[in-house]
């Protein structure tokens, strides 16, 4: 498939004399948020101790304003031990803003749909991610069914919910249904005047990316995915390992990030954000959870409204 795209982000650092790290993101704001992930060690009403993903461990004071979603919303304090959690901290990563505990996303092709109290659903999330189980729990079924009526194969789905034990469940539609088959994508409207250097649409996060972002039109020889190269946004061709500016138009917050990996799956949908206003349609980047909760995004909302320039 050729050069891996970390492998090319350190060959384009040692030519171009770049940092092979890319940047945190800047805040026009002059507030700068982390990201810290891991596990729940111990947690108060206003301290939470935790377990972080390099294996150290980590304490932080919980603001009095923070709140925990976990399925939904929860005091901090109720969260269990054990827990997996996302962390939007303030002041270089100590204080707790807010928390995501056990928290995934769901994104893929229905397969198969059984059960009428709790609903299994099988979803094929690309040939990058595989097949996945999701359970609709029969407490959620009504909201995620007002936003996906056609809970059928061929169509797209995607939620946001807890995984709990080996089962994951879907509780936040985090888009309404589009109209058409995951195979119909809309064509893209007709580009006037050459590629645009901004180009505005949604972006998405997920939790089967790395630090970077995964982007819909890659040359299917460079990525080896016969999904390549589907969108309904107008967007140029990048390689892996490309750098883009990634602003999050809500928040005034930006950054410079990877291409590290194919968004076959994300570019199959072809739908808006509100946020704030409503975004032009077709998803432009699908970020890691970390780097989404940097950029001033909410997990639970699963969008935000995104300007990339390429180049």
């Amino acid at each position: 498939m050729g050069i891996p795209a970390k492998r090319r982000r350190a060959l384009a650092a040692a030519v171009l004399g770049r940092e092979l790290e890319p940047p945190r993101a800047n805040a026009e704001s002059g507030v700068l948020l982390d990201a810290v992930s891991g596990t729940i060690l111990d947690v108060s009403p206003h301290l939470i101790i935790i377990e972080d993903d390099e294996g150290h461990e980590e304490r932080l004071v919980i603001a009095h304003w923070a709140k925990a979603w976990r399925g939904g919303f929860v005091a901090p304090a109720d969260l269990p031990v054990g827990a997996r959690v996302i962390i939007r901290a303030l002041r270089q990563g100590k204080v707790v803003d807010r928390i995501w505990a056990d928290v995934t996303r769901m994104t893929g092709i229905i397969l198969s749909v059984s059960g009428r109290d709790d609903i299994a659903v099988v979803l094929d999330c690309g040939p990058h991610r595989g097949r996945r189980s999701v359970v609709i729990p029969y407490r959620s079924s009504g909201r995620v069914r007002v936003r996906y009526p056609r809970l059928e194969p061929g169509f797209l789905f995607d939620a946001i919910g807890t995984v709990e034990g080996t089962t994951a469940l879907a509780q936040i539609p985090a888009t309404s249904q589009p109209a058409y088959r995951a195979a119909h994508v809309p064509d893209p409207p007709a580009a006037y005047g050459g590629v645009q250097s901004k180009i505005s649409g949604t972006a998405v996060w997920s939790d089967h990316i790395e630090a970077g972002v995964a982007y819909p039109m890659l040359e299917q020889s460079d990525t080896g995915c016969a999904d390549a190269g589907v969108s309904c946004a107008a967007l140029p061709y990048l390689a892996l390992g490309s750098s883009v500016h990634v602003r999050n138009v809500c928040a005034d917050r930006a950054t410079v990030l990877p291409v590290v990996a194919c968004g076959c799956m994300a570019g199959r949908f072809c739908d808006r954000c509100v946020e704030c206003g409503t975004s032009p349609r077709g998803r432009v980047v699908e970020l890691s959870a970390m780097s989404y909760v940097e950029l001033g995004g909410d997990l639970t909302n699963g969008c935000f409204n995104v300007r990339v320039g390429l180049g």
